[in-house]
């Protein structure tokens, strides 16, 4: 039989949850984070309310009737033009399943625009 030497940490070493010296110390000046009540429903709704995400600016932008251009998309939200190809095509298009359309005319952009639903 051999011998084989195991390394231990001197965390390994302690048994069970015996506390060590100082520990009273560690916890007791621990800050608590405040509770989810300390925020009234209302004022979250009130706030929300005023407030108009870039996910919405670029759905108004494409439900526009000439639709809207990368570089329009760009301005509006501050994204780059990687992110904004990357909404078009996994949130407007695979999540909420929008009928996504693009033209080009000659001389001019490209515009993507939704699709508006018929029967709905």
């Amino acid at each position: 039989m051999s011998n084989i030497a195991v390394e231990t940490s001197p965390k390994s070493k302690r048994v069970g949850n015996k506390p060590r010296p100082g520990d009273a110390q560690k916890i007791s000046s621990r800050k608590t984070k405040p509770t989810p009540s300390a925020v009234s429903p209302q004022k979250y709704d009130e706030h929300r309310a005023g407030r108009v995400t870039k996910r919405e600016t670029i759905l108004t932008l494409l439900s526009q009737p000439q639709g809207a251009s990368i570089e329009d998309m760009m301005q509006a939200t501050k994204w780059q033009q990687h992110s904004v190809r990357g909404f078009l095509a996994g949130t407007v298009k695979k999540k909420l399943g929008f009928s996504l359309t693009s033209s080009k005319t000659a001389g001019e952009v490209r515009r993507y625009r939704i699709e508006k639903r018929r029967g709905r």
